[in-house]
């Protein structure tokens, strides 16, 4: 399985990982974290979001003074969970990976957490995560020589010469006498001449399609490389999936990739039917493969709303709106009913009932996508809009002060409760505590929503 970039995830998921960003870049790492851990569990392919993760999480870890006791502590009483994660490897190294960066949270830079995540990346086969995760561990022990000796593997295997080499050199530099450090360095030495200096002999002649046997792979190679420019260049690439299909049937990697290439091309119908025929491979148990589906559907309805916007057909654009409107919340239910235990999936079907005014029945999904740590906050903030909606003023406020106690940033979270809790105080005739919520944001952020205008508006005393 071999990582991705963010070019190749969808737009939701790219808009996820600038907020991240933009978060970490404004101090805000605990907030970058639950954004970013919340991508990885979707796809834990993508490894910008992870190193952005790692940045973050060591952040927040040297703010919060992390020394040798406090590592000792995290160690004891996370050895229960460090257990049971070994044996999640074992049975599914994928999904053991969300584990394992609940634990780095703790400590990122703990060298057992650190050696179980690359156990576990190697193991789903993402060579490059096992590779930047030693690169860190490496900067708290550079002469490990068990460190340099598994980068430089990881490396060999991703055919990485060059950088293997410089590992084995470190190697033989600290055990000079050491026959096996040796004779490594001598086969990763003869691998990196055999690489460069056929690389250079065919750079001479122009030819580098004859290091490949097969002329039509190198095309193929060289057309990913430029991200699919032309459709031609999708075209042949696609076909060229398809041959992978029909050779190994039962890899659904084959078929999310050819129904990328699809989207690409805004083929929607081909992506779809594609992705079906993933998940019935899968036995319908991926929930990642069941998002890319909803993800397509949902691209398709834009691009023919759009289409029919464009055509001047205004009746018929709001048909298919209403459409996609209904689409939404039966899928979201679908998925609900598929996968009981996810409880991201509970979250966003609680958001869409309370934007239809199911008020209740948005309840009963937020009461249980609160236990999901990355939407706990979020989710005890809808539900009190909904016992808002209903009239429960008092349950409306348990909840959001709940969520304020738990909340150490005043980041936009922080502010959408305060300012609730300000609005509920109004609505219970309590003006002088309302005012206080205010102020708060106030005092941090001037132009949010009106708060400006409820502050102001109160003679001074």
């Amino acid at each position: 399985m071999a990582e991705v970039t963010l070019d190749e995830v969808p737009r939701k998921m790219r808009e996820l990982f600038d907020k991240a960003a933009s978060a970490l870049e404004r101090g805000n790492s605990e907030y970058a974290e639950t954004m970013l851990m919340a991508i990885l569990e979707q796809e834990p392919r993508l490894l910008q979001a992870r190193k952005l993760l790692r940045a973050a999480q060591i952040k927040r870890h040297k703010e919060k003074g992390g020394g040798g006791f406090a590592r000792m502590l995290s160690g004891l009483t996370q050895l229960p969970a460090t257990l049971s994660i070994n044996a999640a490897i074992a049975k599914d190294p994928l999904k053991a990976l969300p584990k394992i960066e609940k634990l780095m949270s703790s400590d990122p830079t703990n060298p057992a957490y650190g050696a179980l995540l690359v156990k576990a990346a190697e193991a789903a086969g993402l060579r490059e995560v096992g590779i930047h995760t030693l690169e860190l561990m490496l900067e708290q022990k550079p002469d490990d020589v068990n460190l340099l000796n598994w980068i430089a593997r990881l490396h060999d295997e991703e055919g990485n010469t060059k950088e293997a080499r410089g590992y084995y050199e470190r190697i033989v530099e600290l055990r000079p006498n050491d026959p096996a450090a040796i004779k490594a360095l001598k086969d990763a030495q003869a691998r990196d001449t055999m690489k460069q200096g056929r690389w250079e002999e065919v750079g001479k002649r122009g030819d580098f399609r004859k290091l490949i046997k097969d002329t039509a792979q190198a095309e193929m190679l060289e057309k990913q490389s430029k991200a699919v420019k032309t459709a031609d260049d999708a075209e042949q690439l696609i076909e060229e999936l398809r041959g992978k299909i029909e050779r190994e049937p039962g890899n659904i990697n084959y078929r999310r990739a050819l129904a990328d290439h699809f989207l690409r091309l805004e083929r929607f119908d081909e992506a779809i039917a594609a992705l079906h025929e993933a998940d019935a491979i899968s036995g319908g148990g991926d929930p990642q493969i069941d998002r890319a589906i909803n993800e397509a559907t949902l691209r398709r309805f834009d691009a023919e709303i759009t289409a029919l916007r464009k055509a001047g057909k205004t009746a018929e654009a709001e048909a298919k709106e209403k459409e996609l409107d209904r689409f939404k919340v039966e899928d979201a239910a679908r998925r609900v009913a598929r996968y009981p235990n996810d409880l991201q999936f509970k979250y966003e079907y609680g958001v869409l009932l309370y934007e239809h005014g199911q008020y209740t029945e948005a309840i009963a999904q937020f009461q249980s996508a609160q236990r999901n740590p990355q939407r706990r906050l979020r989710a005890l903030y809808y539900l009190a809009l909904c016992f808002e909606k209903k009239g429960q003023l008092d349950i409306a406020v348990e909840q959001l002060q709940k969520a304020a106690s738990e909340m150490t940033q005043m980041d936009d979270n922080r502010k959408d409760v305060l300012y609730e809790l300000g609005v509920l105080h109004e609505k219970m005739g309590h003006p002088e505590k309302a005012l206080e919520y205010y102020k708060e944001i106030y005092a941090v952020d001037i132009s949010y929503r009106d708060v400006a205008q409820k502050v102001e508006r109160r003679p001074a005393r």
